[in-house]
């Protein structure tokens, strides 16, 4: 799939899981370096938010507008992955109160696996999945300026639908 950045095209590995499918399972490291893994999550909603770099404007963005409309969702977890280092992760969220999981993808295995992963940049394209409490998606985009923002209210909108599939 075809992703910019301000302008220049760049293309990811594809192919991306569409909705209706299961998502793809993945096992990742959080800030204290313990697996992570999606099927920790069965049974509840899941957003998963990409980003290629934390330290950009963008990517902080996105990550404080997900960890901050966190806070509203009671059976929703937030999952933020970037290829990020752990210490870089760790640094940004050093003066804030962190609702969202930060995983870092260091060997680009779930960027890979979800066809997000951009040979060139050696980053993850933006992109947003809403997952529902047995693991399928239900909302996804592909941000495709990755200088840009996603729909956070289309996202939110999706997870809070499956909270009330879950009542």
């Amino acid at each position: 799939m075809d992703v910019a950045l301000k302008g220049e095209k760049f293309q990811t590995n594809g192919p991306i899981p569409e909705m209706g499918d299961n998502a793809p399972s993945f096992n990742l490291k959080n800030l204290k370096n313990e697996d992570v893994k999606l099927s920790d999550f069965e049974g509840e909603v899941v957003i998963l938010s990409t980003f290629p770099d934390i330290v950009t404007s963008t990517c902080a963005r996105q990550t404080d507008t997900f960890n901050e409309k966190a806070k509203n969702l009671s059976n929703t977890t937030v999952l933020s992955i970037s290829t990020n280092t752990v210490e870089q992760q760790s640094e940004w969220g050093q003066s804030k109160e962190v609702e969202t999981i930060l995983l870092h993808d260091g060997e680009r295995t779930f960027a890979k696996e979800y066809g997000l992963y951009i040979k060139r940049l050696d980053k993850i394209a933006h992109a947003v999945f809403v997952l529902n409490r047995h693991g399928q998606i239900v909302h996804r985009e592909i941000v495709k300026e990755m200088s840009g923002d996603p729909h956070f209210e289309e996202a939110l909108s999706a997870a809070r639908h499956e909270e009330a599939e879950l009542s």
